[in-house]
């Protein structure tokens, strides 16, 4: 018979196992995710410089998208 610390030990351990699991696992899943879906598009971009009253060219268009992955 397994004395009641050595059952604790063992759930304890089972409880950190499977948390770093969970992290790993829902982290691959989430850049998967963004890979995926994009937060913002060329398309929204667009529809922003317009809404602004501005026809952007695709140069700025590229220079946006640039910088917003620099600063990632």
């Amino acid at each position: 018979m397994i004395a009641w610390w050595g059952a604790l030990l063992i759930g304890i351990g089972a409880l950190l196992v499977g948390a770093v699991l969970g992290f790993f696992i829902s982290l691959r899943y989430f850049k998967k995710y963004q890979e995926k879906n994009p937060p913002i598009t060329e398309n929204m971009i667009r529809a922003m410089m317009k809404q602004m009253g501005r026809t952007p060219s695709e140069k700025q268009v590229r220079q946006v998208m640039d910088s917003m992955k620099n600063a990632q």
